[in-house]
């Protein structure tokens, strides 16, 4: 029996025998009755429908997902869509330096801290063709990239400062000063970190003496402590 012959049925039982009236207490509860059902029904449903619905957006997530990047490629070529610097692997190539290569100064055992520039490959950035590197000498001569830092828009030669690297090395090799270069006529570059005002040490790119090429000594300014500033000032003083 349905919810309706329900009603038609206690709308029956409740006629009086001239059947003139009907018993309105009960019809009125039976109504009620079939109401709430009603309401119970609609909410299942409805719920039925938002459970559905998000297992249908799940499903659609799966199925549009991007496949993982290729992390394979050359370590001198740098994405051009975010800054990046690029550790090169121990089982790349090291790239060839454009120019005289560098010495600071430092000493790891037999290994010298050296600094150089390489050609790079930036995609949609055709002007930016060098990258600067932070590398060692070892005693017989060989060169190893520890951390290269490039441009990544625009050009490798416009005037200013360029990409600070700053020590990523990880435990694993030499920790790696805070280096960088700057284009135009510097002659001293001060970089601040807490209040103190740091010099760094400076030489020029064989091949473009505009190229200043900068690092911090590590017993100064620890290795991977970023500046809070920094500046170049030209022969008279004045700043760049």
């Amino acid at each position: 029996m349905n919810d309706v012959e329900r009603l038609r049925e206690a709308m029956r039982a409740t006629e009086r025998t001239d059947r003139t009236a009907l018993d309105l207490t009960t019809i009125m509860r039976e109504g009620r009755r079939l109401r709430r059902r009603r309401r119970f029904a609609g909410a299942s449903a409805v719920g039925l429908s938002v459970a559905v619905l998000v297992v249908g957006v799940a499903v659609g997530v799966e199925r549009t997902r991007a496949p993982e990047p290729d992390r394979a490629g050359p370590a001198v070529t740098a994405p051009a869509t975010r800054p990046t610097v690029t550790t090169p692997s121990p089982a790349q190539p090291q790239p060839r330096p454009v120019g005289d290569v560098v010495d600071s100064g430092i000493r790891y055992g037999d290994d010298q801290r050296v600094f150089y520039l390489v050609p790079v490959d930036v995609p949609r950035a055709p002007r930016v063709k060098i990258g600067l590197v932070a590398g060692r000498r070892a005693a017989g001569g060989e060169l190893t990239s520890d951390f290269l830092v490039n441009d990544l828009e625009g050009s490798d030669r416009r005037p200013g400062f360029h990409e600070i690297g700053y020590d990523q090395s990880g435990p694993a090799r030499p920790p790696v000063p805070t280096f960088g270069y700057f284009v135009g006529p510097a002659e001293r570059i001060v970089g601040t970190v807490d209040g103190r005002r740091i010099t760094a040490r400076l030489a020029r790119w064989s091949e473009d003496r505009q190229v200043v090429i900068f690092w911090f000594d590590p017993a100064v300014l620890a290795p991977g402590v970023r500046l809070d500033g920094i500046v170049a000032r030209d022969a008279q003083g004045r700043e760049l």
